[in-house]
């Protein structure tokens, strides 16, 4: 990872203190149990009573941020023009939801897998995000971090010519629309569709899951269609469905900016291993809203032990940090200017050749792919 432990773009020309590359070769990789040894026993145990206060927590301030809002629309003659301040507020706490069920999926939130199954699933229904099915390939995602040839999403892609596109633009400014795209579609040239359980990935083992998630999804459905013949479609969009528009705008932005940044490298499958995977990510800070969203930007640590609980994250990442620094990635850049620099980078310089084993973005404009053997 070269000589420092931070990728801090200080000044506009996004100077680096992070040298571009590979992890460091002079010395042997720790294995994950080395790394393990060096973080507080206690970070690795979830328990229901702490994990449920969340879910709780947040429920309440979901409801209690609707109510807000539906009093103010209702007892105020322009109340109604709080509206962007309301989608913005539940937006980020539908986030918080999601990370709280993305625990549940990885077994985080607590020892009982019916239990972070029912929870997960009611979390994420509530937000349009298909539970079970996400929580496979995610998984898959987490056991081929940042294989180009492995992994689930925003990998770099082979032989596949860069060409401008509106599309591509009109994602940058919108970048909500990629979270239901890759829910229906997945990411081109592997696609998934995470409502049809007859996918390969689902059919054999989690069949019964993905089934579970279709009806849960439906259900939530037949509830916002119950909702609009009530209080009207507006309503809903104005509501509920435009808070879940903001959430999967963070989606997008979080999950492309955890493994993309000009120095954190992909690795070819015949190049890949676990350790090497998991410490390509980068950990970001998002401001007055990290702590609401749960620290999922501090990624790292999560990446190495998905059984680390949300609420241990921090404490977890701050022993990591001090047993080995050479490991670590840190990027301080404001996110969306890390989003708008690293989206435009990431679009014109993803084509890759057949033959790149191993791969890193460049800031330079004239630089689309870098081999490192």
């Amino acid at each position: 990872m070269g000589k420092g432990q931070h990728n801090t773009p200080s000044s506009g020309n996004q100077d680096q203190q992070l040298e571009t590359g590979t992890l460091p070769t002079q010395h042997r990789l720790p294995t994950l149990s080395e790394i393990k040894v060096k973080i507080p026993a206690h970070c690795f145990r979830p328990t229901v009573r702490q994990s449920m206060s969340y879910v709780v927590k947040d429920v309440i301030y979901v409801a209690l941020t609707f109510f807000v809002m539906y009093q103010i629309e209702n007892r105020f003659k322009y109340g109604s023009l709080l509206f962007p301040l309301y989608w913005y507020i539940q937006g980020t706490l539908y986030t918080s939801i999601f990370v709280l069920g993305h625990d549940c999926g990885h077994g985080s939130f607590s020892f009982y897998p019916l239990l972070n199954d029912i929870v997960g699933t009611i979390l994420h229904t509530w937000i349009l995000a298909p539970y079970y099915t996400w929580k496979v390939t995610h998984n898959k995602h987490h056991k081929n971090t940042n294989n180009i040839d492995k992994d689930e999403v925003f990998y770099p892609q082979r032989g596949v010519p860069y060409k401008p596109s509106f599309t591509d633009n009109f994602l940058l400014w919108f970048p909500g629309l990629g979270w239901f795209h890759y829910i229906v579609f997945g990411y081109a040239p592997r696609p998934i569709n995470h409502f049809n359980p007859l996918e390969p990935i689902f059919y054999n083992k989690h069949l019964v899951g993905a089934c579970m998630t279709l009806i849960s999804y439906s259900g939530m459905c037949y509830l916002m269609y119950l909702y609009a013949s009530a209080f009207g479609f507006i309503s809903l969009l104005f509501y509920h469905l435009i808070p879940v528009s903001i959430f999967a705008c963070y989606m997008v932005i979080i999950t492309m900016l955890h493994h993309t940044e000009i120095d954190v490298p992909w690795y070819a499958d015949s190049e890949w291993n676990n350790v090497k995977g998991q410490l390509s990510t980068v950990d970001r800070h998002y401001g007055h809203v990290h702590s609401v969203i749960h620290s999922i930007g501090t990624h790292q640590i999560h990446h190495l032990f998905t059984k680390v609980p949300h609420y241990h994250l921090e404490e977890a990442t701050t022993s990591f940090r001090k047993a080995f620094p050479e490991l670590v990635r840190i990027n301080e850049e404001p996110v969306l200017m890390s989003f708008a620099r690293m989206f435009k980078i990431f679009i014109t310089q993803r084509s890759i050749d057949d033959d790149v084993r191993v791969f890193t973005y460049s800031d330079d404009a004239n630089t689309n792919k870098k081999k490192l053997s």
